[in-house]
């Protein structure tokens, strides 16, 4: 889901309470605070040797003790508004930073709206080989410049 659709699903249940599920089906606790939104731009050199950007909207979640905060859809609407410059534009996919235990992202994948709460169905975030032309599991054939026994080294361009 992007920043502009996210915005439209909260701006449509303004009075409703949000809640964000688990990709395992658990839910943030609903006291949570979203403390961040944040543009991350992340530029990175893939295996491959091939230059990459991703941005995203991060919105970082905070769980404290005070049981009785409930964030509803148009007050997180309204962060956005403040948000301005921050965020470049409003495509950039939204993800939500959870820590429980150990920190992780979720993207928001969709919506549904049960009872009297809105709730955001997140999806998870893997790891992958961006340059499988070059690098195929268990294998990895040299790129074009590089010399064949330098595949696969510590270094080398592929791996």
């Amino acid at each position: 889901m992007n920043i502009s659709e996210l915005i439209t699903a909260l701006r449509s249940q303004a009075e409703k309470p949000i809640q964000f599920m688990l990709p395992d089906g658990g839910l943030i606790a609903p006291h949570f605070h979203i403390t961040e939104v944040g543009h991350v731009l992340k530029r990175f050199i893939d295996c491959g040797g091939t230059r990459r950007t991703q941005e995203t909207c991060l919105l970082q979640t905070w769980v404290h003790d005070d049981v009785e905060h409930r964030l509803i859809a148009g007050k997180l609407a309204n962060i956005f508004d403040q948000a301005g410059d921050v965020l470049p534009h409003h495509e950039l996919p939204v993800e939500i930073e959870y820590e429980d235990g150990v920190v992780a992202q979720f993207p928001i994948e969709g919506k549904v709206v049960i009872g009297d709460t809105l709730i955001f169905r997140l999806g998870t975030k893997h790891t992958d080989c961006l340059a499988r032309g070059i690098c195929i599991p268990g294998e990895c054939a040299p790129a074009p410049t590089t010399e064949p026994d330098s595949c696969c080294t510590p270094g080398s361009q592929c791996c």
